[in-house]
Parts: structure tokens; C-alpha cells; sequence
């Protein structure tokens, strides 16, 4: 049994809380919770004052972010592709999805999809702090999850043999389960 219950918060780095008080308000219609602003690290005792905001993304589950105004400005993992990174919403449904792009473009961000994972659909935007977001929508049935589930102790030896799949996962992309 695992010892946690949930995701508490995951916290990242912002350039500006104000900038991602308003963009996660205003474009994400997510609630600004909480602001915590310290001059000494709790945990390490260090002297850097520090930023800390809170936005609720379902019950007692938080995104944060640090402004760190004596820090370096951050910078991306030069080795790891921008996509790979990102932060992935649930939303209820499609109606739901396609509103939230909506929304999206009409506050001027750019947004790529829905695309089609089988498993569920995705739109795919970036913050104001070049944090890669992705809200998802779960449109696969019980069945096709199953079979995810399935395939994934072989798709894994198969990585840790060859550093491929091979065919493995090629089912993921047929539309053979008949899911949209």
C-alpha cells in the first residue's frame, strides 16, 4: 500500500507572480489560493527571500510557483526537448476541453490539438513562464485502458532490453478498439 493519498502540490519557478496570477486566473480560470513570502528558506535556513503562490486544481491539490528575485533567471534543461516537461490538467470532457482552447486563443496563446493519444484527447499551450502545459480529457473506454495496462510490463522489458518497443505499442495508435 502506498503511503500517499494524493498530489499535494508541485511546485516550479515563475519570472513574475503577477504575470502567473493573471495568466493562471484569467486564461486557466483556475483560483489563486494562497501566497506565502519568506526571507529565510524554512527548510535550509538560507537567506533568500522568496515568492511562494498557490492555485487549486481540484480538491487539496495545488500548483505553486517560486519567484526567487535574487536567483539567476531560470533556464530550460538544454538536453531535454521543451515537450517532454510539462504539466498535464484533467478536465472532465470534451465540451470541456475545446472550451478551454477557446479561452485560450482569445487571450492570445497559441494551443496545438486536441490531439488523439487513443487514451484520452489533449490541447497543449505554454505559461507565461515557458512551463509546457497540457490539459486532457480521458476518451478511451475501459477496455482500451485495460489493455495499456496490459502491455506495459512487456513494453518496459522490451526498453530495458533494446531501448525500443518495437510493435509493442503500435496498437495505441490503430483505432481497432473503435475508441474516438
Amino acid at each position: 500500500m502506498s503511503v500517499t493519498t494524493g498530489l499535494h502540490h508541485v511546485a516550479y519557478r515563475c519570472n513574475n507572480s503577477q504575470e502567473t496570477v493573471d495568466f493562471y486566473t484569467e486564461v486557466m480560470d483556475m483560483d489563486y489560493v494562497m501566497a506565502i513570502s519568506e526571507d529565510r528558506v524554512p527548510s535550509t535556513k538560507e537567506p533568500d527571500p522568496y515568492m511562494h503562490i498557490f492555485f487549486e486544481i481540484g480538491p487539496g491539490s495545488y500548483l505553486a510557483f517560486f519567484e526567487l528575485p535574487n536567483s539567476p533567471k531560470q533556464g530550460k534543461d538544454p538536453n531535454t526537448p521543451e515537450w517532454v516537461q510539462h504539466i498535464a490538467f484533467n478536465v472532465p470532457d470534451m465540451e470541456t476541453l475545446l472550451a478551454a482552447k477557446a479561452r485560450m486563443e482569445a487571450n492570445g496563446v497559441d494551443v496545438i490539438g486536441p490531439i488523439d493519444h487513443s487514451l484520452f484527447k489533449s490541447i497543449y499551450c505554454f505559461d507565461p513562464n515557458g512551463h509546457r502545459l497540457e490539459l486532457a480529457t480521458n476518451t478511451g473506454g475501459p477496455e482500451i485502458w485495460k489493455k495499456a495496462a496490459d502491455a506495459a510490463p512487456a513494453m518496459l522489458e522490451a526498453w530495458n532490453k533494446n531501448g525500443t518497443t518495437g510493435e509493442l505499442g503500435a496498437w495505441l495508435h490503430e483505432k481497432e478498439l473503435g475508441d474516438d
